[in-house]
């Protein structure tokens, strides 16, 4: 690549960052540029209308009950995207090599045809559920304001927060997710809290729905950063 080419790289990259509102993200939680903090759970899904008449007015109320039993706003995603079998193909391929069963073989073989067709026909749409919880250090009641206003402007509240008053914002935010995941499983749904690589994993698929498609992430545990002196 130019040097021509490697300058207007940058710059679209640095013009993408510059649109990003995330800070970091760190132990399962989202840090923002203006200090709050989001965690994001993946949840199951219902089939309502196949539920008895009974069954939805319970649903519907546990509902209710959950929405007055939170003080805080809270974000429902429903994100589509389209299915992408190639790996599983892979593996059904792997499992066919190594049947020794002749028979076996030609059926693993005609199973893979079918779902290579099926997938030709018609586009199968993946769907996930995501809540996501948001800790804004302005909502704590248990400060004045200026005293809540002087917390998010310091510089322990940007970007890189202080250990200690991550950690304190953090155990305000996980009381909201368990009070949220408690409201969850009383209308018959189940929810986990993405970890750290999950939530990465989720933005950078988000925000790069091609790329990610051909160009993986590297754990976080491999991840190295270069210090500078």
């Amino acid at each position: 690549m130019t040097n021509k080419g490697k300058l207007a790289r940058n710059k679209v990259q640095a013009s993408t960052q510059k649109y990003v509102d995330i800070g970091e993200i760190k132990e399962d939680t989202v840090v923002m540029r203006d200090g709050t903090m989001r965690a994001v759970l993946l949840v199951s899904s219902i089939n309502f209308a196949l539920k008895s008449e009974e069954e939805q007015n319970a649903t519907i109320s546990s509902y209710v009950s959950f929405l007055n039993n939170i003080s805080f706003p809270l974000q429902i995603i429903i994100q589509s995207r389209e299915l992408n079998i190639e790996e599983y193909i892979i593996r059904l391929r792997e499992k066919e090599n190594e049947q020794t069963n002749e028979l076996l073989k030609m059926q693993t073989a005609d199973y893979i045809a079918y779902i290579q067709e099926l997938v030709d026909m018609s586009r199968i749409m993946n769907k996930r559920f995501y809540v996501v919880v948001p800790y804004n250090p302005l909502s704590d009641k248990q400060k004045g304001f200026f005293a809540r206003l002087f917390d998010l402007f310091r510089p322990d509240s940007a970007v890189k927060m202080r250990d200690k008053a991550f950690n304190n914002r953090r155990k305000e935010l996980n009381r909201r997710v368990d009070n949220v995941l408690g409201g969850l499983t009383s209308m018959g749904l189940s929810a986990v809290q993405l970890d750290t690589q999950s939530l990465i994993e989720l933005y950078y698929n988000t925000y790069n729905p091609i790329t990610s498609a051909n160009e993986k992430l590297v754990k976080t545990e491999k991840l190295r950063v270069n210090k500078q002196n």
